[in-house]
C-alpha cells in the first residue's frame, strides 16, 4: 500500500502549529473533540480520546511516540482503537509530522506509512488526512475550525 503524504503551507509560526497538535484545546478543536493523551517522550504510549462508539472516552487512535521535538517533529506507530476493529493490535501504520519554518509561514508536512497490505482503514484516513490539515491550517491561522456539516 502508498504511503500517504502532505505538505501545505500554513501562515502562523511554528509554536501556534504545534500547539494546535498537542494543546487539549488544540486537538479537541482539530480532531473533532479529542485530546491528545502522552507525555511525548520517545516511547511512551500516546492514544486520541473523545466522543465516540465508547462514550466519553473512546480511544480513536493509540501507539506509541518514536520522536519528538517541540515545534518541529514528531512520529509515532498507530493502531485504531478497539472499537473499531477486532484486530486493532495487528493494524499498525507510522505517522510522522515535520514543521518547517519557510518565510514566515511554517511548511507542514505529514507522511502516514508502513501501511499492511489489506489495511481496512486505508481508505478512510486517505480521506480524513486532508479534512484534518486543513483544520490544523484554519485553526492556526484564525482560532477556528472548519465546519463539514457532522
Amino acid at each position: 500500500m502508498e504511503e500517504l503524504k502532505y505538505e501545505l503551507y500554513i501562515g502562523a509560526k511554528p509554536e501556534d502549529v504545534w500547539r494546535a497538535l498537542v494543546s487539549p484545546e488544540g486537538t479537541k478543536a482539530i480532531f473533532f473533540g479529542c485530546v491528545l493523551e502522552t507525555t511525548f517522550e520517545p516511547g511512551s504510549p500516546f492514544a486520541y480520546v473523545g466522543p465516540g462508539n465508547d462514550g466519553d472516552r473512546t480511544v480513536h487512535v493509540y501507539g506509541t511516540v518514536v520522536d519528538c521535538e517541540a515545534n518541529k517533529r514528531m512520529s509515532y506507530l498507530e493502531h485504531p482503537g478497539p472499537s473499531y476493529r477486532d484486530n486493532h493490535e495487528a493494524l499498525e501504520t507510522r505517522v510522522a509530522l515535520t514543521l518547517e519554518p519557510v518565510g514566515e509561514t511554517v511548511k507542514l508536512t505529514l507522511v502516514n506509512d508502513l501501511w499492511p497490505e489489506g489495511h481496512p482503514s486505508y481508505a478512510n484516513t486517505k480521506q480524513s488526512w486532508p479534512m484534518i490539515l486543513s483544520n490544523i491550517k484554519t485553526y492556526a491561522e484564525t482560532g477556528k475550525t472548519l465546519d463539514f456539516g457532522w
